[in-house]
């Protein structure tokens, strides 16, 4: 009986393998830097099928008892085609056909989407967004990535670009962005930005997490740090809000740490911000199943793309 799908989040630092169950929990796990495959796609596409087959061997599972395999991508993905166009941090890849080569490899089928819209089928499916037919996730770290949930199906786009939240532009003269635009609420909120605003209000080098270390054990000027960053989410997200009118926002990600001193502050912003109907409704949760989102969400991708 085919009980298992194996998932795959491939990120650029680590690669996480995890064989999970119908309930959506992770069984076995394998784990497989990324840096010593970056300079060859070939050898990383061998390395990762091999650790699905040592997964099954350490469970004593043939192949033939697992449904399927779902991989989140870092970059630019057609799930339709089965093709990654690009990768985030992992050069070399344009046009893979990785579906094709993966089933090849391990005679099963293989599907494969964009990381964090694997995360939000995750958290739709298993976590925070249980039982909401319209929601948001987002995931804030190096970048702010997106996912849309519409009538209990997530939404891809014409060119399965869509989710694209960290490139809604807060400013017409912000400052420049590396998806080519300016002023986008990546340019507010994502690390490498945030690094620079808390050495302008600190004085020094500050890790993110020391900030949020010192705003919970109530300094102010770490707690109002991430009050302002709370403030450029709301109004990012109030215009997405009006659009798509969902009932809840799932937030992940690093930043999600900060929870304590952020999520009042969105709320509020975005209910002050918004239309009424769309502003009193939406509610903001934090992301329930942290780190294991992408192997979890793999699970739901291969349901929804067997039917």
């Amino acid at each position: 009986m085919k009980n298992f799908v194996i998932g795959i989040d491939v990120g650029g630092t680590n690669i996480k393998i995890g064989l999970v169950t119908e309930q959506g929990r992770i069984a076995a796990r394998r784990h497989l830097p990324t840096f010593p495959y970056t300079k060859d796609k070939n050898m990383l596409i061998q390395a990762i099928a091999q650790e699905c087959l040592s997964l099954l061997k350490v469970r004593h599972l043939d192949i033939d008892q697992v449904l399927g395999v779902g991989i989140g991508l870092p970059g630019l993905v057609n799930t339709q085609k089965g093709v990654v166009h690009s990768l985030t941090n992992i050069p070399g890849w344009k046009n893979i056909a990785l579906k094709k080569i993966m089933e090849a490899k391990l005679k099963i089928p293989v599907f494969i989407d964009n990381d964090v819209n694997v995360m939000t089928l995750a958290e739709w499916k298993y976590g925070a967004g249980r039982r909401m037919r319209n929601m948001i996730c987002i995931t804030i770290g190096t970048g702010l990535g997106g996912g849309l949930i519409i009538n209990d199906a997530l939404y891809r786009g014409e060119g399965f670009a869509a989710g694209e939240l960290g490139h809604v532009p807060l400013s017409e003269d912000g400052q420049r962005c590396n998806c080519g635009g300016w002023g986008c609420l990546e340019t507010y909120v994502g690390n490498r930005y945030l690094n620079i605003r808390a050495k302008k209000i600190f004085k020094k080098d500050m890790a993110l997490e020391r900030i949020t270390r010192q705003a919970n054990q109530g300094d102010q000027r770490s707690a109002m740090f991430w009050k302002e960053v709370g403030e450029h989410i709301g109004n990012g997200l109030t215009g997405v809000v009006n659009v798509l009118n969902p009932s809840g926002i799932v937030i992940g990600g690093g930043i999600a740490q900060a929870h304590r001193h952020m999520f009042k502050v969105i709320q509020s912003t975005i209910k002050k911000r918004a239309m009424h109907v769309q502003g009193s409704m939406v509610k903001v949760f934090k992301s329930k199943l942290g780190s294991d989102a992408g192997v979890i969400g793999a699970r739901v991708l291969v349901k929804e793309m067997l039917g």
